[in-house]
This record gives C-alpha cells, sequence and structure tokens, in this order.
C-alpha cells in the first residue's frame, strides 16, 4: 500500500501574506470606520473614508510586502551567488563543511563524508542551500506573490465591514461592525489554522483578541475627540 503524506510547509509562502492582508484589511477598515462613528460622522462620511482606507490600505499593503519581501529574495539570491562561487573555488573546504554539518546532525563522520560526497556529485548548491543556509523552495521569497496576495486579501477583507456599515442604519454601524468584524477575524484565523495544520481556537482568539484591542481604541478616540460632522 502506497504510503502519502501531506506537509503544510508548502503554503508558508502565500499563507503569510494571505492572513495578513485579510487582518489587517477587517481590522483596519473595521477601526476606522468604528472610530468615524463613534465621531458622530455621517453615513456617508464613514463610508467614503472606509473605501479610502480600502484603497490605500490595499496599495500600502502590496508595496510593503514588496520591498519587504525583495529584500529577502536578495539576501537569499546574494548568499546562493557566494556560495556557488565558493563551491567553484574551494570545493574540498566546502566538502568538509557540509560533512561537519551532517556530523552535528548526528551521523558518524565516515557516513557523513559519504553523504556529503553524494549530495555535492547530485547538486552541490541545492545541498549547502537547503543544509548550511536553510533555503528551500517551499519557504523561498517571492515579492510578485506576496505583494498581490496581500493587496487582493486586504482588498476582501477591508470590504467585509464596508458591506456591514453600508447595511446598517446610522446608530448601529459602531455595534453591528464591530460585533461582525470579530466574527470575519474568528472565521479568517480558524481558517488560516485549518490550513497551517494549527489548533482553530487558538488561531481564532489571537486575532479576535488584537481586533477587539484595536477598535475598543479607535472608538474610545473618537467617542473623547469626536463632534458632530454635518
Amino acid at each position: 500500500m502506497k504510503h502519502s503524506e501531506k506537509h503544510r510547509s508548502h503554503h508558508i509562502g502565500w499563507l503569510r501574506a494571505a492572513v495578513l492582508g485579510a487582518n489587517d484589511g477587517i481590522v483596519s477598515t473595521a477601526s476606522l470606520v468604528v472610530g468615524i462613528a463613534a465621531a458622530h460622522a455621517t453615513h456617508e462620511t464613514i463610508l467614503l473614508t472606509g473605501v479610502a482606507g480600502l484603497v490605500a490600505g490595499a496599495m500600502s499593503m502590496a508595496a510593503g510586502e514588496y520591498v519587504s519581501v525583495s529584500s529577502q529574495s536578495d539576501t537569499e539570491n546574494a548568499d546562493l551567488s557566494r556560495e556557488r562561487e565558493e563551491l567553484a573555488t574551494q570545493p574540498e573546504h566546502e566538502l568538509d563543511e557540509l560533512t561537519g554539518i551532517y556530523v552535528k546532525r548526528g551521523l558518524t563522520p565516515e557516513l557523513a563524508r559519504q553523504v556529503a560526497v553524494q549530495m555535492t556529485e547530485h547538486d552541490a548548491l541545492g545541498a549547502h542551500a537547503r543544509d548550511e543556509l536553510g533555503i528551500i523552495e517551499a519557504t523561498s521569497a517571492n515579492p510578485i506573490q506576496a505583494a498581490l496576495y496581500s493587496a487582493v486579501t486586504f482588498a476582501i477583507g477591508a470590504a467585509l465591514p464596508l458591506i456591514v456599515a453600508w447595511l446598517m442604519p446610522r446608530p448601529q454601524i459602531v455595534v453591528s461592525v464591530a460585533i461582525m468584524s470579530l466574527v470575519f477575524l474568528a472565521l479568517l484565523g480558524g481558517l488560516a489554522a485549518k490550513v497551517g495544520g494549527a489548533s482553530l481556537w487558538k488561531g481564532a482568539l489571537r486575532v479576535t483578541f488584537w481586533g477587539a484591542l484595536a477598535m475598543a481604541a479607535t472608538a474610545g478616540v473618537g467617542s473623547l475627540f469626536g463632534v458632530a460632522v454635518a
């Protein structure tokens, strides 16, 4: 019977950006809407502010993720370029280095040497990238992918509290947006935890806690400094 294993690590690249984008979209937009609503703004002003926050936030997330992940990618490429040069100019030293890594992982020196020789013959750069630098394809940085996932998921996340604010009468916006946003955050946290193979409850609780804290803070600021907007 064929043995099949399902691993979660290949989700890391896009899952982080997607969850971060959706979470920020819900939290920032819901907090913005709640804060403006608590400041006694009109329905139209609340919606306009929320839409502006959605557009600005999505673009900011895309730019931020692209720059951040590009920096990581540049670092990885620089390390790989250096490793490639060392393999060409100092092959014996690199072989000794790989052997030492395998010895530290529990192999005997003789077996570690055999493994290092075979791995070098098969794919020297790949072996050093994985075992020395810790760079593997599943977690390798992809700037464009991260930027797109972040922007799209931010917009989707931000649209949820905006829809609630649009559907609710002005006096019910603060409570309705706050409650529904916490529900959205709990669902997002649970879904992300399920995809990543973690606890559903833990994933849901950690995002709802910070979402509730953010909305409470902005509602307090809005109530404290708010004035009626014509």
